[in-house]
């Protein structure tokens, strides 16, 4: 009996043994010693198996003994298996800093945390060629207006004379990046503009969850997804603004700096989005500017997109998509119907500049359309191949009026354009918003390389008339004489790198409108208040 208990505390003591030597080899400070420690666990082992081979008598009392064993090797197989951790290896809380691409990124070793700072400068230079403004009372050109027709916001004269000079067309600086792992989030400011720069104001603020994938839901301050011109970056369009008809349609319910919800879903070769949007943040869906009065009620509209490239290879494909937007309410400017005489509660009004902006005055315009609802919808085509891309939209507009006796409104208009990288580099496909993207820069100037060079062409038409009768002649009840923009286009971009990009641009404008009323616009009734010219203009970018 003394020799079976000495012999149970033998084994209890290699058991011991073996259990503190497990530890000490788990736990070990100094990872370069995990080869040795594995060997210790693996004689420790061996000596407990001795021990119970010995041991084979007394097979009861030993079966827990020998399942301890067992415990003991699978440990040790576990950590043969396990690679062993560098002692050098951050630990998943430290940051790692980079340049990749020329945009400075932060992120935690888990990837679950990340920052990326961007930034969109781009300076544009700018000549107007018109023929000379003669006096006031037979010089016709004319603009405006954007709510109404009154004299306050009629253009007389700045029309005649366009804006030679320089203007920042954006100025962007913001951040973007992941938080905890499944969310996403993104802060850009603005300080650039059409014709005047922004004091500086929200242009996105937006947080994202991705964790449905591929579905996505985004809500915030931002342009959601609505047509082919419509890119994530302006950075990447190949002329200098996006066409007439294009600008119109994402600014119709979509556009910048928008209140909206959206959910989207991509693959490889299909998009399709949804969005609820409300207002523009600082300014009422007029277009008027930060300071005006606030609206009675803001506006509310559905946007969606499908998209896809159905016909694809390894240097070419076919993109087919269409987009379409609902304003089920347009903004409330005017208040109760009590408080006026002849109240206009509802309206919706369409205009643009010409497709280059230093000069921002708006040379297309519908003025204020009272309406219930409005809509729009569009069709979108392109074709790639290698360095050689053709893509247009077309969209139309329609307005159901709240006034009775009148028809209802619609416009449309379309464009198409091409660009050719000249060497050589195709355009990206973007397959996050069915777009297209800069081509890349693999080798720019400064890396032993010359860059990217680019050349694109486009013609658009916008036309805003309806029912706009003949000329000299009074409108009719129903008549919209916003005017049909013609713009030939052609440029080409020098992409010194991934950050820089030079771009040279000319401009035949042709404009074609009647006077909407004679009185306020100070013309004979129904005179030709468009014009022809022609424009030069170079881009200076900054990007990353």
């Amino acid at each position: 009996m003394g020799d079976r208990i000495a012999r149970h505390a033998a084994l209890a003591g290699g058991i011991a043994c073996g259990v503190m030597l497990l530890a000490t080899g788990a736990f070990a400070a100094d990872m370069s010693a995990e080869d040795a420690r594995i060997a210790r666990l693996e004689a420790a082992v061996a000596s407990l198996q001795a021990q119970v081979q010995a041991q084979s008598g007394v097979a009861r009392e030993n079966l827990a003994l020998k399942r301890q064993v067992d415990d003991l090797e699978t440990q040790v197989a576990a950590l043969k298996t396990t690679p062993a951790t560098s002692a050098t290896a951050p630990p998943p809380s430290s940051l790692a800093a980079s340049l990749a691409g020329g945009v400075p990124h932060v992120a935690t070793a888990d990837g679950e945390f990340s920052l990326n700072l961007h930034s969109i400068v781009q300076l544009d230079t700018a000549a107007y060629f018109q023929d000379p403004p003669g006096p006031i009372a037979t010089d016709l050109r004319r603009s405006g207006p954007a709510l109404g027709f009154t004299s306050s916001n009629v253009d007389v004269s700045h029309a005649r004379e366009l804006k030679d000079g320089t203007n920042l067309r954006r100025a962007r600086i913001g951040v973007d990046g992941n938080a905890f792992g499944d969310f996403q989030y993104k802060l850009v400011f603005d300080f650039g503009g059409s014709g005047v720069e922004n004091a500086g104001q929200l242009y996105e603020g937006w947080a994202q969850y991705s964790g449905l994938d591929p579905l996505k839901l985004r809500i915030g301050v931002f342009a959601p997804l609505e047509g082919l011109a419509d890119q994530d970056s302006p950075a990447a369009q190949p002329l200098l603004d996006r066409p007439a008809s294009a600008d119109i349609a994402r600014g119709f319910a979509a556009g910048e700096a928008r209140i909206a919800a959206e959910v989207f879903g991509a693959g490889d070769h299909w998009l399709a989005s949804a969005a609820v949007t409300g207002r523009t943040v600082g300014v009422i869906n007029t277009g008027s500017p930060t300071g005006a009065p606030q609206t009675y009620s803001d506006p509310l509209a559905f946007v969606g997109r499908l998209a896809a490239t159905p016909l694809y290879g390894d240097d070419w494909r076919i993109h087919f998509g269409v987009h379409a937007s609902w304003l089920d309410r347009p903004a409330n400017i005017s208040g109760p119907p009590a408080a006026f005489a002849t109240p206009v509660a509802e309206v919706v009004a369409f205009s643009d500049q010409a497709e280059l902006r230093v000069d921002g005055t708006k040379l297309i315009n519908t003025g204020a359309i009272d309406a219930k609802h409005a809509d729009e919808e569009g069709a979108e085509f392109a074709a790639q191949w290698r360095g050689l891309l053709v893509q247009s939209e077309y969209d139309r507009f329609h307005v159901q009026r709240t006034a009775s006796g009148v028809t209802d409104p619609h416009f449309e208009g379309w464009y198409v354009e091409g660009s050719w990288v000249l060497t050589g580099q195709a355009r990206r496909y973007n397959a996050q918003t069915a777009a297209f993207d800069a081509p890349p820069v693999s080798r720019g100037v400064g890396a032993g390389g010359f860059g990217v060079v680019e050349l694109a062409l486009r013609y658009a038409d916008m036309n805003l008339d309806y029912h706009a009768g003949s000329p000299g002649s009074a409108p009719a009840a129903d008549a919209i004489r916003g005017g049909d923009l013609e713009t030939w286009s052609a440029g080409l971009n020098w992409y010194l790198n991934s950050v820089v990009r030079l771009a040279l641009e000319g401009q035949h404008v042709n404009l074609q409108r009647l006077s909407p009323d004679a009185k306020t616009y100070q013309t004979p009734l129904g005179a030709q208040i468009g014009q022809s010219f022609n424009t030069v203009a170079v881009r200076s970018q900054l990007a990353f």
